[in-house]
């Protein structure tokens, strides 16, 4: 192609953006004034390394199908397409004769390196590439600290922010678009996103209401119910006390903007700002977590704190595959592990519970959790599980004392004082009162009987001792701080 006008085709390339309400790369396409072809491409191939898991592809189907449906109503067409982006989407810049393409940044650095040489690409066919910041609120790039450098820690990261920070206005969603030419679209269906046999995800339908209206409405419920009582109960995994906006953030249903500006607007007239500060961090801990990707790289395969190149992590296959289906014998672990399979989403709270315990009291690599959580959540954000596993195992950014190991067993008689979470996802427990139901290996066999419980029977024994798992994960820190000295010693990288 070697001129444009006005009225040639312009694609928008919709992602991990999937709104119409405060979409840069879609708004400014309107702008621009052109007919318009909006296409996801469902990547496969060469670009797939981080292509969603089964619980996000489940999420992915029921969002694109509503966002088709509203892209229909104001006069377009979502085009599915499916392949590598670096070969589907010149195709179909030539196939539908466009001159600009519209799209919002990953952020997440692999993608958006590939991304840049697309651009180059599509610059030699004489294809316009248009990139925009989307999902943070701060500019990750200029965000930096009085030396110049980039911040390492979240409290003085998000502080400087906030006087810093004045998030425009969300842009509104289109009214109407001039369709550019009909094009033939893969069937949704046929990318087979959802389980069918099994069909594992049939407790999803009661939690979710995936797509744009969906998160609007679960973030006016929060507002109108839940913030008052945000700050004392969104660490109790037994109550109804958090946002539940995690899936709806990571596919970009909703923006951090918007979520911003309706938080500050609806502490204004009800005078709830402490509530609305603590939620808008929770926003500003995302941020963060796509700031360390910035500007330190790919941190989902490599240590942050490369002293941690050294742990002596154990192969423990029996033990993770206790953890993933929830038969620990430690029951808020497993009650927790059960809520994340029934549901495809698990309590913050209780997202530090199973995690610690997975790498400090059963040794085992930070990124098989990372792994199997990318697998099973439908909220799986790439940049933010990392930065999350990685803060629990010590070897991140801010990341939390090696040596602070999280008891499962103190953590649920704090944060589940009735057992009620517990006594959910944990039936066959539920006949247990009080705090006995976090301890059942210390119940005496009468009660345990009157309560229909027969250990390594009804429920698993304890698959370790949490005061033997603590003095073995203390002990392994100790061996590797050693040999990362030596290694320093020696001139030896990690």
């Amino acid at each position: 192609m070697a001129s444009s006008s006005a009225t040639d085709t312009a694609l928008v390339w919709f992602r991990r953006d999937l709104r119409l309400a405060d979409n840069p790369a879609l708004h400014a396409a309107v702008q621009s004034g052109r007919p318009l072809v909006c296409v996801y491409i469902h990547e496969t191939g060469s670009d797939t390394a981080l292509a969603p898991g089964a619980a996000s592809a489940w999420w992915l189907h029921h969002s694109l199908t509503r966002l088709g449906h509203a892209i229909e109503s104001i006069g377009g067409q979502l085009v599915l397409r499916q392949g590598p982006a670096s070969q589907v989407l010149p195709a179909l810049c030539q196939e539908a004769g466009c001159s600009e393409v519209f799209w919002n940044r990953s952020d997440i650095p692999q993608i958006d390196a590939r991304d840049c040489r697309l651009a180059s690409e599509l610059a030699g066919m004489g294809v316009r590439a248009r990139g925009f910041r989307a999902s943070t609120l701060i500019d990750p790039q200029r965000h930096l600290n009085g030396s110049g450098a980039p911040y390492r820690v979240f409290t003085p990261f998000w502080k400087a922010a906030l006087k810093e920070l004045d998030p425009r206005e969300a842009l509104p969603a289109p009214i109407r678009l001039v369709g550019g030419p009909r094009l033939v679209s893969d069937r949704l269906d046929t990318w087979h996103l959802r389980p069918t046999s099994p069909d594992w995800a049939t407790g999803f339908d009661a939690d979710w209401t995936p797509g744009e209206d969906g998160a609007n409405a679960r973030l006016d419920s929060f507002l109108a119910n839940r913030l008052i009582d945000y700050r004392e109960h969104r660490d109790r995994p037994d109550i109804e006390g958090t946002s539940r906006l995690s899936p709806h953030l990571a596919w970009g249903e909703i923006s951090p903007r918007t979520v911003w500006h309706r938080a500050r607007g609806h502490a204004e007239r009800s005078g709830q700002y402490q509530q609305a500060e603590k939620l808008l961090a929770e926003i500003g801990w995302r941020d963060f977590a796509t700031y360390l990707a910035t500007h330190f790289g790919d941190f989902r395969t490599t240590n942050f704190n490369r002293q941690f190149d050294y742990f002596p992590w154990r192969e423990n296959p029996d033990s993770l595959a206790a953890w993933k289906r929830g038969q620990t014998g430690i029951p808020m672990v497993d009650a927790a592990m059960r809520q994340l399979w029934t549901t495809g989403w698990m309590h913050n709270r209780t997202r530090m519970i199973t995690a610690s315990f997975l790498i400090k009291h059963l040794g085992v690599h930070w990124r098989k959790g990372m792994a199997w959580f990318e697998d099973t959540l439908v909220d799986a954000d790439l940049n933010v599980n990392a930065a999350s596993w990685q803060w629990v195992a010590g070897s991140g950014a801010d990341a939390a004392p090696y040596f602070r190991v999280f008891n499962p067993v103190t953590q649920g008689e704090k944060f589940d004082p009735d057992g009620d979470y517990v006594r959910r996802w944990v039936p066959e427990l539920a006949n247990l009162g009080g705090k006995a139901i976090h301890t059942p290996w210390h119940q005496s066999t009468d009660m345990l009987a009157k309560a229909g419980v027969t250990l390594g029977k009804t429920y698993p024994e304890p698959i370790i001792d949490l005061k033997l798992g603590r003095e073995q994960a203390l002990e392994a820190y100790q061996s590797m701080k050693a040999d990362a000295e030596a290694a320093t010693a020696l001139g030896i990288d990690g």
